[in-house]
């Protein structure tokens, strides 16, 4: 079911805009707080433990990761934001590359947004969600961590923020995640095909 996703290899790093890949195919981003388990997630949907570095210390995600998929697609791991303790001036070099990366790579397909489900819709998360609606970027998001919460309590937490995300008029979408268990794997692999593998919809 996932076959496409398990053949992802790391390919490269960037740290600058001249270090990017070529512009080729096409990819999805992950982005999210340091702490919000994206790392997690990517490894999840790959059903690899360790193709994504999941750190013990928030933040030490600090390069763009390139990941190859099968017919010239990739994920794409961004710097996590918000909780990493680097001095300030490195945090907006971070925050610069990041803007930069959003707005002008025209290979990107979709942002996916991952938010712990007991913190979601933080500041920056607001403006990553701002910055896709300027370039009209799809983005679907990850309320991650929903193990840690009763059924009943996620699934208030989703409605609450489906009425948070109506300003914002792009394509955005969302659903419950648990990196941990991988309930929402599914559900996250065909929101993903739907940007990068459409043809195979038809």
């Amino acid at each position: 079911m996932f076959a496409h996703y398990q053949q992802a290899r790391f390919t490269q790093s960037a740290t600058t805009k001249n270090t990017l890949p070529p512009e080729l195919g096409f990819e999805v981003a992950f982005a999210g707080r340091s702490n919000a388990g994206k790392s997690s997630a990517l490894n999840r949907l790959c059903q690899q433990k360790a193709l994504a570095r999941v750190s013990k210390t928030p933040g030490r995600t600090q390069l763009i990761n390139f990941f190859s998929l099968p017919e010239g697609r990739y994920l794409v791991d961004l710097p996590g934001y918000g909780y990493a303790k680097v001095p300030e001036k490195v945090k907006k070099v971070w925050q610069a590359f990041i803007e930069s990366y959003l707005s002008t790579r025209f290979t990107l397909r979709g942002l996916i947004l991952i938010m712990d489900i007991r913190h979601p819709m933080r500041e920056y998360d607001k403006t990553m969600l701002s910055w896709a609606q300027s370039r009209q970027l799809a983005v679907h998001i990850l309320l991650n961590k929903s193990d840690k919460l009763k059924r009943g309590k996620a699934m208030s937490t989703l409605l609450t923020i489906k009425k948070e995300l109506k300003p914002f008029k792009n394509e955005v979408s969302i659903q419950i995640f648990s990196a941990f268990k991988g309930d929402g794997v599914k559900e996250l692999s065909d929101k993903i095909d739907s940007w990068v593998y459409p043809e195979e919809e038809e």
